[in-house]
């Protein structure tokens, strides 16, 4: 942080503009935000298809999401954070990849803690890994499982360092509704996708 602060204050110096180094940073960060979109969705256990992404309802949302995440690509959004868990958020995250040889977009991955594929088969944990390699950055919020908490935290700190939130939600109660609700709560723009 000590460059960043160095850095903004020898601009603000050449161009005398009358804001701090902390005011100069917080205007950067609200125009990134302004420019970053996240996601969150139902576990495969609560979605009418449960892990079969074959099923036609799955590729109609699939296709669905896709044209969500284009319509933000045009509406300027070029960075997008992803949860990385089992279901929505992984097809999200493969997606996004996708769309990256088409724009020039980011995928950060807001993962709750290390290890969070600790509990999952081995295909899913396959799957999983290799999404993480091909992410542009990856932020671990919690240093270790804390529970439900930490889940929750992480989709604090996307909704908190974003302007959109893209959500696959059917109203129900759980961690999606959570994190709805939350995005309202802070004035996102909110892209809700049925099951």
């Amino acid at each position: 942080m000590d460059d960043i602060e160095k850095y903004l204050q020898e601009a603000a110096n050449k161009v005398r503009l009358k804001f701090s180094p902390d005011e100069m940073f917080q205007r950067i960060l609200k125009r990134i935000k302004a420019k970053t979109a996240c996601f969150t969705g139902h576990r495969p256990q609560k979605l009418p298809w449960g892990f079969n992404e074959n099923d036609e309802r799955c590729k109609t949302m699939k296709a669905t999401l896709k044209a969500e995440i284009e319509t933000a690509v045009q509406n300027g959004y070029n960075t997008f954070f992803c949860g990385m868990a089992l279901g929505f958020d992984m097809i999200c995250a493969e997606t996004v990849l996708e769309l990256k040889q088409k724009y020039d977009i980011y995928l950060i991955g807001a993962i709750p803690c290390k290890h969070q594929d600790r509990k999952w088969s081995k295909e899913y944990k396959i799957r999983y890994r290799n999404l993480l390699k091909r992410l542009d950055r990856v932020h671990y919020v919690c240093k270790h499982y804390t529970g439900a908490e930490c889940m929750l935290e992480r989709n604090r700190y996307m909704i908190d360092n974003s302007s959109l939130l893209i959500a696959l939600f059917d109203g129900g109660d759980g961690g999606t509704k959570f994190t709805v609700d939350y995005a309202r709560e802070k004035g996102l723009n909110i892209v809700i996708i049925k099951p």
